[in-house]
């Protein structure tokens, strides 16, 4: 019986864009995955784990994504420029989501959250 192949690039995405809720997860190893789950329930904090997540998913192997996630597909994973764009792209929303919240954090400490 062969596996359904587990597309690198289409789970980088969903951990860049939907990573805060876990759909990375829910698409890699199924509802089972307790740290799925873990997403959802600590969105807010999740969602900086979702780009870190994305980037490590686009950086691994193609060779070593095959082995834990494609053993028994049948299929190679070839990974190409839409990769390269996605992880491009996370790398990009994920420094600016943590310079705001690190401006926002410093506007609440010392001005009392008087700038929004």
């Amino acid at each position: 019986m062969t596996m359904p192949h587990k597309n690198k690039t289409l789970a980088a995405f969903f951990a860049s864009i939907f990573g805060g809720i876990g759909a990375h997860r829910f698409y890699l190893y199924g509802k089972k995955d307790l740290w799925a789950w873990g997403h959802i329930v600590l969105f807010p904090l999740s969602v900086f784990a979702g780009f870190i997540e994305a980037l490590v998913i686009g950086l691994t192997p193609d060779e070593k994504w095959d082995a834990q996630h494609n053993r028994d597909s049948g299929r190679q994973t070839h990974s190409g420029w839409l990769l390269a764009l996605v992880l491009v792209i996370t790398f990009g929303g994920g420094a600016i989501a943590v310079i705001a919240a690190i401006a926002r954090t410093f506007d609440l400490l010392y001005t009392g959250g008087a700038y929004g």
